[in-house]
């Protein structure tokens, strides 16, 4: 996301949308009561005689945020509300939506940015390496891409293996078809670093067969149990990669979800459930909020969102960060097994 212009006094704030990942930013800062200006198309009648026509014009208009929503395929976000500011012609207080999409110039106007907010503008404004993972075994390989808020599933491919009671005569070679995949995938998404891993020794073999000096100068070994999207987690916590991954987003989150997880387990300096992360925000004892993108969804979705605003407030108050964890990923879907949100203190609450 480009951040072209920026005054947090007076709350206003121009964007430019430059990939789908910022959607996925952009649903999580935009709330409702905040004014959306952009460029939009709306239906307009030409004359008041029955014969009038309606045609389809593009104008500026600033909408006042009631519901945001991802479009269908999920690349473009929904901002719709009553509209604030416009030309003559179109009615205030009628009710429109402008798209966010890639390429999307647009402003956002709040009475207050919170901390959290302004981190993740920064979070979506800067460079984040992508990484491209390849789990594989003798029989099957999954390649994935690492987003800003999870993985995308690139491809999954099976290899052609001899069965133990057949005799099979088999004409490909399954590792150099990993290597045609690898090669492919490098030159399209053009990874910071490509992650080869495996149960046992099979990457170590694949490394040995691939030439291109360029391609193995981005390639670092992990190991997996299996070959699935499950083991895309597991890889991405792995304590060998741990500097590779550095700047994964995916990772960090995943790792804060286990130390959230190890303290409750020991019925340490952590609190789960909205009624209790409360309370403990009330006691000033909160260090750092864990929250899914899902429950804040379904907040706005019942129409109590304004007490999660609340609540944020509070915490914001005591400079503690907030982390929006996407339920893209393993660390996001076991927060919301907790109920999607939870707090790890400062000191134990009794």
């Amino acid at each position: 996301m480009d951040l072209i212009k920026h005054n947090f006094k007076t709350g206003i704030v121009q964007l430019r949308v430059t990939d789908l990942d910022d959607l996925w930013y952009l649903r999580q800062i935009i709330d409702p009561g905040d004014l959306i200006t952009g460029k939009t198309t709306r239906k307009v009648k030409i004359g008041d005689s029955e014969n009038a026509k309606v045609v389809k014009k593009t104008l500026t208009l600033k909408v006042e945020a009631e519901t945001i929503e991802f479009g269908e395929d999920n690349s473009s976000l929904r901002v719709n509300g009553r509209i604030r500011e416009g030309p003559e012609d179109i009615p205030r207080d009628s009710y429109h939506a402008i798209t966010l999409s890639e390429g999307t110039e647009f402003t956002i106007q709040k009475t207050q940015w919170l901390s959290y907010q302004r981190q993740k503008l920064e979070e979506a404004a800067e460079k984040r390496f992508s990484y491209l993972l390849c789990l594989f075994d003798r029989e099957e390989a999954l390649f994935a891409l690492t987003k800003k808020y999870g993985f995308e599933v690139l491809v999954k491919i099976k290899g052609e293996v001899p069965k133990k009671d057949k005799a099979q005569q088999i004409t490909k070679d399954f590792q150099q078809e990993i290597i045609k995949a690898l090669d492919v995938y490098a030159g399209r998404y053009n990874p910071e670093h490509i992650i080869l891993a495996s149960p046992a020794f099979y990457k170590e073999d694949l490394v040995k067969k691939i030439k291109d000096k360029e391609l193995l100068k981005k390639i670092v070994l992990g190991v997996c149990s299996e070959v699935d999207e499950s083991a895309l987690n597991e890889v991405m916590r792995r304590p060998e990669l741990a500097a590779t991954l550095k700047d994964s987003k995916a990772r960090e989150e995943q790792l804060l979800v286990e130390e959230l997880l190890t303290e409750i387990n020991k019925q340490g300096k952590a609190v789960y459930g909205w009624q209790d992360v409360k309370n403990a925000a009330a006691s000033g004892a909160i260090q750092s909020l864990l929250i899914t993108d899902a429950f804040i969804q379904k907040k706005r979705e019942e129409g109590k969102f304004a007490e999660v605003d609340e609540l944020l407030k509070v915490i914001d108050t005591l400079q503690a960060p907030i982390h929006i964890i996407s339920t893209e990923h393993d660390g996001g879907q076991r927060l919301s097994g907790l109920s999607g949100i939870a707090a790890l203190l400062r000191y134990k609450l009794s």
